[in-house]
């Protein structure tokens, strides 16, 4: 080979054109060494002698010459490799780009362009005039003063060099999908088309022990290059046919060991198919075509017979271009690595299920005919660091209240969706006790300095300190809510008369947070009249890296007082999350509750103040039997609520002190029955002797109720009871 010319040659575009024009072979000397060439045997005025001889010629270089409008003003693509890539003197270079690779290689271009620091050895996509694509190692460098410009440097067939870019490129993400894809694009550096089919399994994070071929179901992963295709051929998300998943598995598991095969010719592709829908399906076009069948495997787990098949990669490309025994081994190579990738992300993949349906279980249901409910939920991309911690909730209280709570445990993955499952449940067994919005919170605060001890929490790689809570429980009789927040963001609400306020409370470190001055939690107490809107939510629905998290605040706050009172709640929640959501992928989980108010009618609920008096029982029931009338309840239904009012004021009047207050509230076909006064002691059911005078009144409220239990007020206790009307 004759030597580089010097660098006095000038610009950087010439120095690779020289380089160029002495590294490919001269035509004659090529014909010299490969007798058996003939005239008819050349292509593009290259001898098909060299294409024999490219295998120990895999970096072919080529160089484009651009102004500053990035349009093409020289290039040297001569070279074979480069056959059918137009690059024509005054076309736009952004013309050799696959449509989706333009802004980013522009942007790349223009940086150069400014900085004048070249942007060296990045594989990227050319397109040819056929349709097909040619992967090359691209370097934008700047042209030499006083040329202005840049010059492209380009190199194809860079095999090895391919190969260990890919290797450590297709790693990079815990998404499925997007790993195929990044496989298949590396596979088109060896053909015309490549397409990624895995096992259903892998989709759904499950175990791929099976190889049994009647239970292969493998499903299109990826395919490029990106193009309109004929109808029936199988894109992305397709299922296979169980007869082509059968044949594919059966193709590479020959002699139950998975290899590698080439089918040379379409004939023998149709023949192995045996069905025109199959070809349509799995050949691409109705060219003359070859492929490879590359299976990607996994040493099985321990038990299983043998390594595990994760599905097939094919490269299709012409037949005459031939597979060669070192193509098929950097093909092998490079599916094998990628091999331990998808298995990771099959891994990733079912942590990610398991805890997204966790958290879906968490979500709140329904509502009820006091409090209509609307929730949205977006967790994380599957290859972020996992979901998160993210919780809504909200659940009927005894005596017609609701609760709703929002709660965001620190961390992603499996711990922070345990802590967070343990927590919300905690939080409502507590409520559903009696407890109020405050007293929760700080059990749950002791319940996550426990999560972090040496056994429980660090000794697992995972701590809960510094979650944060804020509960609300909505009367719907008194029109009132109670909230307590444990360094959460404030609930947003918005009155009926369109007016909106964040709820903000007395400052607190979140939930466990020891090192920090210990506050009591501050409880609030607020009118929530019908027709107002409460929106609970996590911060990936207000962050945002370039504004202040009061910002955030404040654009929900304006998007949710656009939400009109008769419009369907669980769309608005959804336009509020397409309003606020970042677009594209989450950083965090976005977590929305949406409560409308809808109060209890007056004729439905009537309530009564009276003196702690041995005469009260009597003077309550006097109050109750009419209005029990009135509301067309049982004669046995009203007999049992009028002896349990009693029963309640009775025990009120002998064991509390201060008034006694009386409620009852009508709802869906049973009756509540609320009596408090200002004591704090706990009634407790026991099992009497047969001689004990007390105690026998809990038992008759015990039979004659469906529930019954104790609710603590700020002024004292409230024992509640539920009949059947």
């Amino acid at each position: 080979m004759d030597p580089t010319p010097p660098p006095s040659c000038g610009s950087p575009f010439d120095m690779v054109s020289g380089a160029l024009a002495n590294y490919i072979p001269r035509a004659g000397t090529t014909a010299a060494a490969d007798p058996a060439a003939s005239p008819d045997d050349h292509h593009a005025g290259r001898p098909a002698g060299a294409d024999r001889k490219s295998g120990s010629q895999e970096q072919i270089l080529g160089a484009v010459n651009l102004d500053r409008s990035l349009r093409i003003t020289s290039c040297n693509l001569d070279a074979a490799p480069f056959d059918g890539v137009s690059a024509a003197p005054g076309a736009a270079f952004a013309d050799l780009l696959p449509p989706g690779d333009v802004p980013t290689v522009t942007r790349r271009l223009q940086r150069v362009l400014e900085t004048r620091e070249a942007h060296v050895a990045r594989v990227q996509r050319l397109r040819r005039e056929d349709g097909t694509e040619l992967v090359v190692s691209m370097s934008i460098l700047p042209a030499a003063p006083p040329q202005e410009g840049l010059t492209v440097s380009l190199i194809a067939m860079a095999k090895r060099l391919h190969l260990y870019a890919s290797a450590a490129a297709i790693g990079t993400s815990l998404d499925i999908g997007e790993t195929a894809q990044s496989l298949a694009q590396s596979l088109l550096a060896w053909g015309d088309v490549a397409a990624v089919d895995l096992d259903y399994a892998v989709w759904t994070g499950e175990a791929v022990t099976e190889q049994a071929q009647e239970r292969i179901r493998l499903r299109r992963a990826a395919l490029v290059p990106d193009r309109p295709w004929p109808e029936g051929y199988l894109t992305p998300g397709d299922n296979l046919p169980r007869e082509a998943s059968r044949l594919l598995a059966g193709a590479v598991m020959r002699d139950d060991v998975p290899q590698a095969i080439v089918i040379p010719d379409r004939e023998p592709i149709e023949r192995a198919l045996n069905d025109p829908k199959l070809v349509r399906a799995l050949v691409p076009g109705d060219r003359p075509v070859s492929v490879a069948c590359i299976p990607l495997v996994v040493e099985g787990p321990e038990g299983t017979p043998g390594p595990i098949v994760l599905g097939v990669t094919e490269v299709w490309r012409r037949p005459e271009r031939l597979f060669r025994d070192s193509e098929l081994l950097d093909l092998q190579e490079l599916v094998a690595k990628t091999a331990r990738h998808v298995d990771l992300a099959r891994q990733h993949q079912r942590e990610h299920a398991q805890v997204l349906a966790l958290q879906r279980r968490l979500l709140p249901r329904a509502g009820s005919d006091t409090i209509e409910v609307a929730s949205v939920y977006q967790p994380t991309n599957p290859d972020s660091a996992g979901v998160g911690g993210d919780w809504v909730n909200s659940f009927p209280l005894p005596c017609d209240r609701t609760a709703l709570v929002v709660g965001d445990v620190v961390g992603h993955g499996l711990g922070a969706a345990a802590a967070m499952g343990q927590l919300s449940m905690e939080a409502r067994a507590l409520l559903s006790a009696g407890l109020g919005p405050g007293e929760v919170l700080e059990r749950l605060d002791e319940t996550v300095t426990l999560l972090d001890d040496t056994d429980a929490g660090l000794a697992a790689g995972y701590s809960a300190l510094g979650s944060t809570c804020c509960i609300a429980v909505y009367d719907p009789v008194d029109n009132r809510m109670v909230m307590s927040n444990a360094g959460h963001l404030p609930p947003v609400l918005v009155h009926p008369d369109g007016s909106a306020k964040t709820l903000t409370a007395q400052p607190h470190p979140g939930l466990g947070a020891e090192f920090a001055v210990r506050e009591p939690f501050d409880v609030q107490e607020f009118a929530a009249p019908p027709g107002s809107l409460l929106t609970l939510y996590t911060d990936g629905l207000v962050e945002d890296p370039a504004a202040s998290i009061d910002d955030g605040i404040g654009r929900l706050t304006e998007v949710v007082r656009e939400v009109h009172p008769c419009d369907d709640l669980q769309l608005a929640a959804r336009r509020v999350v397409a309003a606020l959501a970042p677009q594209g992928r989450l950083r965090d989980d976005v977590t929305l509750l949406l409560a409308r108010m809808a109060g209890r009618r007056s004729r439905d609920t009537a309530s009564w103040q009276l003196p702690a008096r041995d005469d009260s029982a009597a003077r309550t029931r006097a109050l109750a039997s009419p209005l029990l009338r009135r509301w067309d309840t049982s004669d046995q239904a009203r007999d049992s609520a009028l002896l349990v009012i009693s029963e309640l004021v009775t025990n009120a009047v002998r064991f509390g002190t201060g008034p006694v207050t009386v409620r009852l509230v009508r709802a869906r076909g049973r009756l509540s029955c609320e009596v408090g006064d200002a004591g704090n002691g706990r009634p407790r059911l026991r099992r009497g002797e047969l001689l004990d005078d007390g105690g026998r009144g809990l038992h008759v409220v015990h039979k004659l109720t469906t529930r019954w239990g104790v609710r603590w007020t700020n002024t004292g206790k409230a024992v509640w009871a539920e009949l059947e009307a």
